[in-house]
């Protein structure tokens, strides 16, 4: 598909292309460019020039080689803009707006954690999986909002309702999802979240709102391909997200898009490391241009990496980490399994992975992340520094700092000092979280946004 926008109508319009080696969709990003594996035109057939104004850039998805490419999908210098996060556990209300990198710093218990999930679960909204998330955090009245409800306007006396609001604005859509208890009923799964509301936009350069979908608690609206607004009320479980239950994708370009540019979100919180974790044993392995979110396909994500033409950056990255040491990937051809091994000075043969500590693995597993040949856009790493020696956070640093040169990192730590080193390696502030009155709040929030502004 390819489309224009008519800015007097502020209505979609679509045609069909016959590019063999789009995978059917084309959408605005912007004026930021392309990525490799991309094709840009700023005049698609039928596209409206606006007397001189500022025109949509379209781009046209291409797939060069399962290795090659930086993504299937297009990649924005910044892909998410602003995340606005409501009711979530200590989050009562906090609007972000995002860098491309972007490092989350504060005291214990003060919402860094929740903050991280609150993405975290905008991602399961889109690919599925959102209300299990939900239950295996205690159920949808474990995340709510734990503090002071406030009342409605006077002379009412009832409070506001009990709600958990997921927002997150990108280059070229808008997603809100407003979730809450379900209605009173006979039903055991009385913990499920409830979709209460949920919206799909797109802002045009003139201020108009073209509106993709649109749910509340009782009917959902959906645009079709034939620009017309259909009942979507039957299609969808009231526990999902909508854009976890497109039947027929195809008809709906836009949510297609958004499903799959948030699809593209990598999530990296837990690395076992303990004896039985399959990191310290050999496991079979196919080519693995992204690791898994537990690593246990370390070893073959470590050779793909080599494989692919990034040998001499993981080796570079190994030889700042460990001084003098090396890395090796140990493949058994008879049963196809994979296993890393480090050679270190002053030990005459390589340690295998049972060996290692647990520091040295799970800063193996950062690396493989942080030097995936197919990056995501975007990258949330949740205390990275977990386990590791200090003298690791300067390398690890550097790396994070690298990575952002090819997608936004999203990251929270409990440590000052690697805060500190990437700011100044990147010049980006860390975002320091504060608990006031048991209410998450960015520190000196109108002075950062008043610096943005002027800056």
């Amino acid at each position: 598909m390819t489309g224009t926008l008519d800015h007097g109508t502020a209505t979609l319009k679509r045609q069909r292309t016959t590019a063999p080696d789009c995978h059917g969709l084309s959408w605005p990003v912007g004026s930021q460019g392309t990525t490799a594996g991309q094709k840009s035109a700023e005049n698609p057939p039928g596209a409206s020039q606006d007397n001189g104004q500022s025109r949509q850039k379209w781009v046209v998805l291409s797939h060069s080689g399962p290795l090659s490419i930086r993504g299937l999908l297009w990649v924005s210098p910044v892909p998410i803009r602003e995340i606005h996060v409501t009711g979530y556990r200590s989050v009562r209300d906090v609007r972000l707006k995002l860098r491309q990198l972007n490092v989350l710093t504060g005291a214990n218990a003060a919402g860094k954690t929740n903050l991280y999930n609150s993405v975290f679960l905008l991602a399961k909204a889109a690919a599925g999986g959102f209300a299990r998330s939900i239950a295996d955090e205690g159920g949808m009245s474990s995340v709510l909002w734990a503090g002071e409800r406030k009342g409605r306007a006077l002379p009412s006396t009832r409070l506001e309702p009990v709600r958990m609001g997921l927002g997150v604005k990108t280059d070229s859509f808008n997603y809100d999802l407003v979730c809450g208890l379900p209605r009173p009923s006979r039903s055991a799964f009385d913990l499920d979240p409830e979709v209460k509301e949920e919206r799909v936009w797109m802002d045009t350069p003139r201020g108009m709102k073209v509106t993709f979908f649109e749910r509340n608690s009782e009917r959902a609206w959906i645009l079709d391909r034939d620009e017309k607004l259909s009942d979507y009320s039957g299609e969808l479980l009231p526990t999902e997200a909508v854009l976890s239950q497109l039947s027929e994708p195809h008809l709906y370009p836009e949510l297609s898009a958004l499903r799959a540019e948030m699809g593209q979100w990598r999530f990296y919180h837990h690395f076992r490391t303990d004896h039985e974790s399959p990191l310290r044993h050999p496991q079979v392995g196919v080519r693995t241009p992204v690791l898994s979110d537990d690593g246990r396909d370390l070893a073959a994500a470590l050779q793909t990496i080599l494989e692919v033409g990034q040998e001499e950056d993981l080796h570079a990255a190994i030889r700042e980490a460990f001084p003098g040491g090396s890395l090796e990937i140990d493949h058994d051809e008879d049963n196809g399994t994979f296993a890393v091994r480090m050679r270190m000075p002053g030990l005459k043969r390589p340690l295998r992975a049972r060996e290692l500590s647990d520091g040295t693995l799970r800063y193996l597993c950062l690396l493989a992340a942080l030097l995936s040949p197919r990056p995501p856009a975007l990258l949330a790493l949740n205390e990275p520094e977990t386990s590791l020696h200090p003298d690791l956070l300067e390398p690890l640093a550097r790396q994070m700092v690298h990575a952002s040169r090819h997608s936004q990192l999203w990251v929270v730590t409990h440590s000052d000092k690697l805060a500190q080193l990437v700011e100044e390696m990147s010049g980006e502030t860390a975002i320091r979280l504060e608990l006031i009155g048991g209410e998450t709040k960015i520190a000196n929030q109108k002075l950062v946004e008043m610096a943005e502004e002027a800056g």
